[in-house]
């Protein structure tokens, strides 16, 4: 298992601020999904990665789940 940097752990707080600001939860997200609160905060916070709950995420934010984890998707080569 990955151990979460200083940078995953606030990039997860803002995570849940904004998901409070939309008015959901990565609690919410977890009930809808059928798993664990837990589980969605540990790929949240960076320890391990799910596509599915990372784009169940992106989504109540209105955004790609590559927006929010770069690092976890790979840049696509451009074609020449």
């Amino acid at each position: 298992m990955h151990q979460p940097t200083p940078t995953d752990l606030r990039k997860h707080e803002r995570i849940k601020f904004e998901l409070r600001l939309a008015g959901t939860s990565l609690a919410e997200i977890s009930r809808e999904l059928g798993i664990s609160q837990a589980s969605v905060s540990t790929v949240s916070m960076g320890k391990r990665r799910s596509r599915k709950i990372q784009r169940a995420i992106a989504n109540r934010l209105g955004r790609d789940p590559e927006q929010l984890w770069p690092k976890r998707y790979r840049k696509k080569e451009s074609r020449k």
